[in-house]
């Protein structure tokens, strides 16, 4: 026999979640903390006395005392268990009664395929079950939706595998990037709250070009506070006054070897120095500019990562467009997951791409020899005669928020 029991505690519902093959982030019991202007409700499923399924529920405030459940990345359990399937999707039906959800939207951690970037994908015919025994139970599937604003979440994500990440595994343009970037003397760091001044900073520079509003300050502290000792900022730096000295002995060098030149020195290498001068002229003028504006070490890029249950994601991202020239985002990533790795991660999420997988996140990521997993996407199951009426409205807000 079934039954379920409200307000379980973090850590029993954790261990399960760590101990499944679904391991995800957003079923962390403290994600519901992160996400304060919801309510939340944990959920444990019981066969007899052993937990066998938990959800952590998001709860959604709506007009005239509705609400809307949704539950990230869960419910966590056996899909294929069709038994207990019917049983949790029952129970949430008597779960949304108590508050007077009219639907109740959930996006499991299943995935419809997998591949590495330049292989064909793998399809996964037992999700397309699961998805055939949801809608069995009344429950709507969203479908393999074209436009990321479509769902709340990604539905296609570029997951970096512990087994396939090396330096050697990158191609031979990134790895040409890192090298590039260290020998400008790009310095990485990590930390937490200690680097937040820079981070915020940077982050506010992201908004401003592209034009778009994400969190402030406040907020990065406090994922990094909830989850303290899983959390942490990479920071990759520049020294402009380390830069300029190392780039004056270059500039000496050139004129050394201007010097020696003949009227049987080749064209061509008279050329080639005569570019390196103006490229190194160019580059010191850019760095005076920014010494006499009062700045010395200049935050370049960062990430913001959280690990749980022996996964690791990049949450937030950001980079000063300036000093696009010393590549610093690429160095960044790649050691923001190296880093994860020597944590214990097994695997360390970049976060979702377009899922036409051809656009700027999507070519960006593929630089680090990710996994491209697609998940199933987005299941609605209406808990009120309200529900056609209140899906139609989500969706036209969804669509205008997005623009």
């Amino acid at each position: 026999m079934y039954h379920y029991q409200l307000g379980i505690s973090a850590s029993e519902h954790d261990d399960f979640v760590i101990q499944s093959d679904q391991t995800n982030l957003l079923q962390s019991s403290s994600w519901a903390k992160i996400k304060d202007n919801w309510g939340n409700e944990r959920v444990g499923f019981y066969q007899e006395d052993q937990l066998v399924a938990v959800a952590s529920i998001l709860i959604q405030p709506l007009p005239l005392g509705f609400s809307m459940l949704y539950i990230p990345r869960g419910p966590i359990m056996d899909y294929q268990n069709k038994e207990l399937v019917s049983y949790v999707i029952q129970s949430l039906k008597k779960i949304a009664k108590q508050y007077k959800a009219l639907f109740v939207k959930f996006d499991p951690s299943l995935f419809l395929s997998k591949h590495l970037i330049g292989q064909e994908k793998t399809e996964a015919p037992a999700v397309q079950a699961v998805i055939d025994t949801l809608t069995t139970e009344g429950i709507e599937w969203t479908g393999r939706t074209s436009d990321m604003a479509e769902n709340i979440q990604p539905r296609f994500q570029a997951n970096i595998h512990k087994e396939f990440f090396t330096e050697q595994d990158l191609s031979k343009s990134t790895r040409q990037a890192i090298r590039t970037a260290r020998n400008k003397g790009i310095q990485v760091q990590f930390g937490g709250t200690e680097l937040l001044e820079d981070f915020a900073s940077l982050m506010k520079k992201t908004e401003a070009r592209k034009s778009i509003h994400l969190r402030g300050k406040d907020y990065y502290e406090k994922l990094l506070t909830t989850y303290q000792g899983q959390s942490y900022i990479t920071l990759s730096t520049l020294d402009l006054e380390k830069r300029k000295t190392s780039l004056t002995k270059d500039l000496e060098k050139n004129k050394a070897e201007a010097e020696k030149f003949t009227e049987k020195t080749k064209p061509g290498k008279v050329e080639n120095n005569q570019k390196e001068k103006e490229r190194i002229e160019e580059e010191l003028q850019f760095l005076e500019q920014h010494l006499q504006a009062g700045r010395q070490i200049v935050p370049l890029s960062g990430t913001l990562t959280l690990e749980f249950g022996g996964t690791s994601e990049n949450v937030y991202a950001g980079m000063d467009e300036e000093f696009r020239r010393y590549q610093p985002a690429i160095l960044t990533w790649y050691e923001t997951a190296q880093h994860a790795f020597d944590r214990g991660a097994s695997w360390q999420n970049m976060g979702g791409i377009e899922n036409s997988l051809d656009g700027g996140l999507y070519h960006f990521k593929s630089k680090f020899n990710p996994v491209i997993e697609e998940f199933v996407g987005e299941f609605n199951l209406p808990t009120s005669p309200l529900y056609p009426l209140v899906n139609k409205v989500y969706k036209i807000r969804k669509k205008l928020r997005s623009k």
